[in-house]
């Protein structure tokens, strides 16, 4: 007790933008584990499916069920963040990944591999609501009036890890398939699971240092019954509602499946009606309905991760199935996307400060109209030169699209709902990336095909335009 209060008393003397910067790298590395796991896995898929012996259609079950996991994961994560202190949920969101990538490695059953890649997937999407509520009360505990660019810096770097660590999960992916095999996508988690762990404990400030001693959630842990705290009606609604939907929509290839659809919208109804009466809802409804701004922050990053993840697994598919690369050729390819992420993320941060985050956003999906048409000009006998532009032309609204939208969920966030509102901002992201996988079963059908990778450029292109459209409102972002 005599040695935390120690490290707290070392805390408080600290430098307040070196505290500041130490708090953004934990939780940059924290986050970087969702969205690295989420597209590394892309290039493993056919590799996975030998494996185990089962067909493209099953083992792309990976990929939704880390996203129907991820769905819940964050927002479920802002709330016990907000009510049981964010570091401790942080901390534990890491030993998850730890746990379930050790027993992912040695698995020899598919069903067992899908179990631990949804707990993988709960415990990675921890990080970004955690992180943010941290980050918030970091930055505001030493300045009266508080201000975006104060922390610029930060979400910047939270940022780059999170949206550019998913642009080189395909390329990382690749070279570890390649060289190793696919368990390899697993225990690379281990040492970055392992190393945050251990600057968390050193460098994040203790839950009892940022929570007030007036509110009445201070100290929850004393809560006799932490059940009644959580939300399972709402969530076991949101659940069907998301599943059904998926289902539903790639149903669509096959002929439609309308008991599906018919699932989807009475579970949402009774989601609706169940969460405007709950103590402790699942879903904050009226955070919802209250800020129009925040609500458009959620829906251009639904489509943002539409766009952006249709384009991550379907061009490693189709440069595997068509182009006939190798994993580590795959991978290689996927690199420009990547690096232009990276480059343009810096760009996006001056763009912020000196123009706004608006025009960051809107300066992102114009060009995110432009790249997407260019899918239209890859075909079977496109040159490897030709594939690298390409990409790399893909990369460069992905740094403005998501620096914007992230500097922008925190300024029309009002502080005291920073764990729960960034909690739904990723939930969002894994409603996007649902919807894009149903898109690529519509768009290739049973094979993949550069017929299917016009059409997704095309509806992604349209999309692209929907949001640039938009996002010109100044009523609505």
């Amino acid at each position: 007790m005599a040695q935390q209060l120690a490290f707290s008393a070392s805390q408080s003397t600290e430098n307040p933008d070196k505290m500041l910067r130490k708090v953004a790298w934990v939780v940059a590395l924290g986050v970087l584990l969702n969205p690295l796991n989420s597209s590394m896995i892309a290039v493993a898929l056919l590799q996975i499916g030998n494996a185990f012996q089962v067909n493209l259609a099953t083992v792309t079950w990976l990929l939704s069920g880390f996203y129907l996991a991820g769905a819940v994961g964050p927002s479920l994560a802002g709330k016990l963040s907000d009510l049981f202190g964010a570091k401790k949920i942080f901390m534990s969101g890491l030993v998850l990944v730890l746990i379930s990538s050790l027993l992912a490695i040695w698995t020899q059953n598919f069903g067992m591999l899908l179990t631990l890649r949804i707990i993988q997937a709960l415990g990675s999407a921890v990080a970004f609501p955690a992180g943010m509520s941290m980050l918030r009360s970091t930055a505001a505990k030493h300045s009266e009036q508080e201000h975006p660019d104060r922390i610029s810096s930060a979400l910047a770097l939270v940022s780059i890890m999170a949206n550019v660590m998913a642009a080189f999960g395909p390329t990382l992916g690749g070279i570890l398939v390649g060289s190793v095999g696919w368990p390899s996508i697993f225990w690379i988690n281990i040492p970055i699971a392992l190393a945050t762990l251990f600057i968390a404990r050193l460098w994040l400030p203790n839950d009892q240092d940022r929570q007030t001693a007036s509110s009445e959630d201070a100290f929850p842990a004393s809560t006799p019954n932490i059940w009644s705290r959580i939300d399972i009606p709402g969530i076991t609604l949101f659940m069907i509602m998301l599943t059904t939907l998926m289902l539903f929509l790639l149903s669509l290839s096959k002929g439609m499946s309308w008991w599906l659809l018919g699932c989807a919208i009475v579970s949402m109804v009774a989601l609706i009606v169940w969460e405007k009466r709950a103590a402790n809802p699942f879903l904050n409804l009226q955070m919802l309905t209250s800020n129009c701004r925040l609500r458009s922050v959620y829906v251009q990053y639904i489509g943002v991760n539409i766009v952006f993840y249709s384009l991550f697994f379907c061009i490693p598919l189709w440069l595997s199935q068509v182009k006939g690369f190798d994993p580590k050729t795959t991978g290689l390819l996927m690199l420009p996307l990547a690096g232009l992420g990276v480059i343009m993320t810096s760009v996006a941060v001056k763009c912020n400060k000196r123009f706004g985050y608006r025009t960051t956003i809107i300066a992102g999906n114009g060009l995110l109209v432009l790249s997407t048409l260019l899918l239209l000009l890859l075909g079977d006998n496109s040159s490897m030169l030709m594939i690298v532009l390409i990409n790399a032309a893909l990369g460069i609204p992905n740094g403005f699209n998501n620096m914007g939208l992230q500097t922008a969920l925190y300024v029309v966030t009002p502080t005291e709902e920073t764990g729960a509102a960034s909690g739904l901002y990723v939930t969002f992201r894994s409603i996007g990336s649902i919807l894009s996988t149903s898109l690529l079963g519509l768009s290739f059908g049973g094979a993949i095909t550069s017929s299917g990778l016009h059409t997704i450029g095309l509806i992604t292109a349209g999309l692209s335009v929907v949001l640039f459209v938009t996002s010109l409102s100044r009523k609505l972002i």
